[in-house]
């Protein structure tokens, strides 16, 4: 391939949405991929026989001749042959990089170790409520180039993964938030520092940055950037969580707009999504009387966090994209009372300290029901905390929870670990967790 051609690395869902913008943007690219069978390369060979693909391995010739590489997220930057092209000066980007640079319509983007899904979908909900044309898409989804295809929205409110952030470079976000920063991903990352200065890049060129107060770590370092906070704590500021005569209320600027009862999504830490949410449509300056409505219809989304069933007093919960320990924290002590838990959890560890967990499982957690590749560095994380048993399958674990569990109890998959070891993905997990408690 002697003319200036553009390569993409990695062929999955992302990948195909890169390739497919080739195609329509008239470019000359090829593709790469170290599966030897990547997801959709039956479908480009289908659309563009024409394009060279590469399978098995990264092309290291064909990287190193390209003019432009596209990077998929699921492909690390330190893949070798990609720090010698980069050192190279060859021109690389992800696809959130090329989608910024085709849209001057406003842009709201959410990153965070956990609850960006669950916040994404919720300010988009909003948006949605206040009149805004609104497209929600990114890490959740629907790809960002496939959005190009279609009518100009109002708003776009993208989720973002640290690995997205890494490739993109022209974001000039309206509002941009980190929601929070726990340890996930320690396999493509050498420290927290790098994880979070990933993060970080969020908020380059952004108007107006929403800051958890909780964690200033993951504040913006310019401080000539407006800001609006949020937080689990009261505030004559932003946005805040306060106990008003027995009853637990979201607060703006201190004063109260949201008896937490009126919400349909349940549990603390959803109390500070929805608040999170907030001051991202405030950012956005969206219609606060359809946020509110929003909260109050909101029912949150599947695999986090979500009611499953209750039989004989005890309640069941299905939180399998809890695949981090800061997610599983936050889930624990989102519903918990003390000590009234038999958890599930375990899976593969994506190289993960789970000392952390010690605290929240010695206070709400009864019983942990260990499974999966890394459930022995799980027990031995937890020693003393708890009960601890091991188990071979879901249904094993569903078995014997619904044995121990008494009315006042609740069931909780969460996980702490991603699913590959034993399943597809979380969806799937979760689904055999829910068919396992209905049978």
């Amino acid at each position: 391939m002697n003319e200036k051609y553009t390569v993409i690395v990695g062929l999955g869902k992302t990948g195909f949405s890169c390739a497919k913008f080739c195609l329509r943007e008239n470019k000359l690219f090829a593709v790469t991929d170290s599966r030897d069978n990547p997801p959709y390369a039956a479908e480009l060979k289908a659309i563009a026989p024409q394009v060279k693909m590469v399978f098995g391995q990264l092309d290291e010739a064909l990287i190193l001749s390209a003019e432009k590489i596209i990077i998929s997220p699921g492909v690390s930057l330190k893949e070798p042959v990609l720090q010698k092209a980069i050192a190279q000066g060859i021109s690389y980007v992800g696809d959130i990089e090329l989608f910024v640079e085709r849209i001057q319509a406003p842009i709201c983007a959410i990153t965070g170790a956990n609850a960006k899904s669950t916040v994404t979908t919720l300010v988009g909900e909003m948006a949605k409520a206040s009149g805004l044309k609104t497209q929600v898409a990114g890490n959740i989804g629907t790809p960002v180039l496939d959005l190009l295809t279609e009518p100009v929205s109002d708003l776009y409110v993208l989720e973002l993964s640290s690995f997205q952030l890494e490739t993109t470079f022209s974001l000039k976000a309206k509002a941009a938030t980190i929601l929070n920063v726990s340890e996930d991903h320690m396999d493509r990352y050498a420290s927290m520092d790098e994880y979070r200065a990933a993060k970080l890049r969020i908020y380059d060129h952004c108007e107006i940055a929403v800051i958890n107060r909780a964690d200033p770590r993951i504040a913006p370092a310019d401080k000539n950037i407006k800001t609006i906070s949020f937080g689990l704590s009261p505030s004559a500021r932003g946005y805040g969580f306060e106990k008003i005569r027995e009853e637990y209320y979201l607060t703006r600027n201190g004063a109260p707009i949201l008896n937490i009862k009126e919400m349909k999504m349940v549990g603390k830490h959803n109390a500070e999504n929805a608040l999170a949410a907030l001051a991202l449509g405030e950012a956005l300056s969206l219609d606060q009387a359809a946020m509110l409505n929003t909260l109050r219809t909101f029912p949150g989304l599947p695999h986090r966090c979500e009611f499953v069933a209750e039989t004989e007093g005890v309640a069941f919960y299905n939180d399998s994209k809890g695949t981090n320990v800061g997610a599983t924290i936050a889930a624990l002590e989102g519903l918990g009372q003390e000590k009234n838990i038999l958890w599930i959890a375990g899976g593969r560890g994506k190289g993960a300290d789970f000392t952390p967990l010690r605290e929240s499982v010695r206070k709400q957690v009864r019983c942990a029901i260990l499974l999966g590749e890394d459930a022995e560095k799980l027990s031995a994380a937890l020693k003393g905390c708890c009960s601890i048993i091991h188990v071979d399958s879901m249904k094993e674990a569903v078995q014997y929870a619904k044995r121990e569990a008494t009315a006042g109890d609740l069931v909780l998959l969460s996980p702490a670990c991603a699913s590959l070891d034993m399943f597809d993905n979380y969806e799937h997990r979760g689904e055999v967790f829910k068919r396992c408690i209905l049978e």
